[in-house]
C-alpha cells in the first residue's frame, strides 16, 4: 500500500485537492476530520493508528468509527471499514505528522498565503457558529505546525488561490 499525506493549514484547499487526487489514483481517502474534534485537535492519533494505519500495515481491513459533525459539535458515528488499497490519502491538519514521516511514500503541503482567507473560507464549510472554534484551531495549528516542521518535510508543496 502507497500511503500519501495532504496535510496544511485550514481552509488552504487539502479537502479539494485530496478528493481529486484520490479519484485520479483510485484511493481510498481518510480525512483526520474523522477523527479530530474541536478540543481534540491531533491526539486522537491512537485511534487513526489502531483502526486504519496498523491493520493496513499488517495485510488486515481498517475499521474505525468517524466523527459526525452533522449537528456542528462531533460525536462518534459510522463505523467505516475498508480492505487494504493501492493507495491510501491521508487528509487533514498533521497528517502528514514527523511520527509518520518515514512511513509516506509522499507528504504534501497545501497552503493559502491569506490567513483572512482561509479563515473565511473554513467559516464558509462550517457555518457561522464555528467561528470562534476556528480561529482557536488556526493559533493551535500554527503552533503545531511550527513544532512538528511539516511544511519543510513535505515532497510537494501545492498554492491555492
Amino acid at each position: 500500500m502507497r500511503l500519501v499525506a495532504v496535510d496544511g493549514p485550514s481552509g488552504s484547499g487539502k479537502s479539494t485537492y485530496s478528493a481529486e487526487l484520490a479519484a485520479g489514483l483510485g484511493a481510498v481517502l481518510v480525512p483526520t476530520d474523522h477523527f479530530a474534534t474541536w478540543d481534540d485537535p491531533v491526539s486522537w492519533w491512537p485511534r487513526l493508528l489502531s483502526g486504519v494505519l496498523e491493520p493496513l500495515w499488517a495485510g488486515r481491513p481498517a475499521r474505525y468509527r468517524r466523527m459526525d459533525w452533522s449537528a456542528g459539535w462531533p460525536r462518534l458515528g459510522d463505523e467505516v471499514t475498508f480492505d487494504v488499497p493501492g493507495v491510501l490519502v491521508l487528509e487533514g491538519v498533521s497528517a502528514a505528522r514527523r511520527s509518520i514521516a518515514d512511513r509516506l511514500d509522499e507528504a504534501v503541503w497545501v497552503e493559502h498565503p491569506d490567513p483572512e482567507q482561509r479563515l473565511a473560507r473554513a467559516v464558509a464549510r462550517d457555518g457561522e457558529r464555528s467561528r470562534a472554534h476556528l480561529v482557536r484551531w488556526q493559533a493551535f495549528e500554527r503552533g503545531w505546525f511550527a513544532v512538528d516542521g511539516t511544511r519543510a518535510r513535505a515532497d510537494r508543496v501545492v498554492t491555492t488561490g
